[in-house]
This record gives structure tokens, sequence and C-alpha cells, in this order.
């Protein structure tokens, strides 16, 4: 069957049920976009690869055989089964329905992500989620992921990426920390501070501060260093240094006073990004493309970092 196919079998099918449905090469050649003798070409190939003959073929007319008659009749079954087939296809494609399966990074994926799902899954009944949680940057198309939610810088690739939300980096400390030790006033003071620091940032160990357009770099030490960020975060609410964190981790404890900004307007990052990433190509089916605008909408609905 593939070897047929893969010669060009297919169009000769085409060009046969196209004949048999208005009995006349020239018809069938205007309703395939073709020209009268290649429709003939097909037909006669396909004749000599069954080796019967399905058309009767006269200067006067052109009529189906005992064969072609059943052979069109069972064509046509299939062709219209094709047909049901793709229009299933479109439709299920166009109906936000099926699997999801998202990838997300683990603290973000836990604070920010995780609570929306309930609400996602309530608003759409015929989706489900399989919600995978992991700091590794997972090969989408190789570990069969729908749709990926990333946060910082993201390298070039051809994958499809939608920004979904902003963030800053902001240096922060438990107020009994900045009552034992003192406020620094300038980003040199960081210098002789207890800090708490993030392995996981391109930078480390340097943290590049920003502020209205002027930069200045500072290398900071302390007790702690970590690859989790809610560890250091753990660590700088109980009052052992100042950390560097991104508002969507720090946010919620700011705005309890049980953190406070150290050297307001000075950041590490302005315009870090949290961003949808999905499989290269021109479609995305329903499913992902409901995901993503729910999870985005509920982010700028829920903002609170």
């Amino acid at each position: 069957m593939q070897e047929f196919l893969d010669q060009g079998g297919f169009d000769d099918l085409l060009a046969f049920v196209a004949v048999a449905d208005t009995g006349s090469f020239v018809l069938a050649a205007q309703r395939l976009g073709r020209d009268a003798s290649t429709v003939s070409r097909r037909v006669g190939k396909l004749e000599r690869r069954l080796g019967v003959r399905l058309l009767s073929r006269t200067t006067r007319r052109l009529a189906l055989t005992e064969i072609g008659a059943a052979y069109h009749r069972r064509l046509q079954s299939v062709l219209d089964e094709l047909n049901s087939a793709g229009r299933d296809a479109s439709e299920r494609a166009a109906t936000p329905q099926g699997l999801v399966r998202v990838s997300v990074p683990m603290s973000f994926g836990r604070l920010w992500i995780a609570p929306l799902i309930p609400g996602f899954l309530a608003r759409h009944p015929q989706i489900r989620v399989d919600l995978r949680t992991t700091d590794r940057y997972v090969d989408l198309i190789e570990e069969g992921f729908d749709v990926a939610i990333r946060v910082g810088t993201l390298p070039e690739s051809s994958l499809i990426a939608r920004r979904i939300a902003t963030y800053r980096d902001r240096l922060v400390a438990a107020p009994g920390y900045l009552a034992r030790r003192g406020v620094p006033q300038q980003p040199g003071d960081l210098m002789d501070h207890d800090c708490v620091g993030f392995t996981g940032y391109l930078s480390w160990p340097d943290w590049p501060l920003v502020r209205d357009g002027e930069r200045v770099t500072v290398r900071p030490s302390g007790p702690l260093v970590s690859d989790s960020s809610e560890a250091l975060l753990l660590a700088a609410l109980e009052g052992v240094g100042i950390g560097l964190f991104p508002d969507w981790l720090a946010g919620p404890h700011l705005a309890e006073g049980r953190l406070v900004e150290v050297l307001p307007g000075w950041a590490g990052k302005t315009d870090g990004g949290v961003h949808a990433v999905m499989p290269p190509g021109r479609l995305v089916p329903a499913k992902v493309r409901v995901f993503v605008d729910d999870i985005a909408q509920a982010l700028k609905a829920g903002w609170r970092w």
C-alpha cells in the first residue's frame, strides 16, 4: 500500500473517481485543475497497475465497466471516510479539548501556576492537564510537552514564545537584619553586609545592578549560597542577610512587611520576562491556546508582585 501511494497512486485514484463522477475526462480535468491528457494518463496507469479495465471508452461515450463501477463504490466510501476524518480532526483542533502537557519551573510553578489550574479546569471541563515541575529546560518536542512556562532570558530557538508576565529583581532584607546591621545607602555598601546568593543567576557570583540607566556590578559575600531561591528567601526572612530576588517571589513578603526593599530604585533585572514557550509551527492547538490565554489573563488579574 505504501509503495502504491509513494508512486503517485493516490493521484491516480482521485483522477479515476473524478472521471467516474463526471463521465468525462474534460470535466474531470476541470474539477482537478489538470489537463485532460494528464487525467487520462493517470487513469490508464491505475488500470495497468490493477490489471483490469475500469472504463469503457469509445469515440462517442465513456462508461464504467462492471469492475470499474464496483471499484468506484469502494473508493467513494474510503474517500468519504477520509473527508470525515479530516472534518473531525479540524473540529477537534478548533474545540479546546484533550490533554495539555505543561512544564513549569519549580518555585514559580508552585507559587503562581499551580494555584490557577483548578479554576482553569473548571472553566474548561473538556481539557485535562499534566503539570510537571522542574528547573531543567525540557525539550518540548523530544519529551512531548505542549507548552513550557519559562522565567528569565530565553535562548535563541525556533520555538514559539509569548511573554505572559514581567518582573524585576529586587534587593531585600528582613527588618530585623537592617536594624542590627544598618541600611545600605549605595551599592558599594553591600560589600560590608552579609548577603545570600542564588547561584542560578547567569551573572553569579556578581550582582549587576541598574538604576535609571546607571549600571554597577557588585560581588556579594555572605554565609549562604544556594541553587534554591526558596531556601534563600527563607534565610532572608530569618534575617540571615540581604538577597536579590525576583519580585514574583519576594513581592508578597514585601507587601506584608516581612521584607523591606534595600536600595530602592536599584534592580538586578528591570524587564524580566515570564514566557509561555510552545513547539514551532503555524498552528497552535486550541487546547494550548486557551491554556496560555487563561494563565496569562489570570496572572494579570491576580498581579500581586
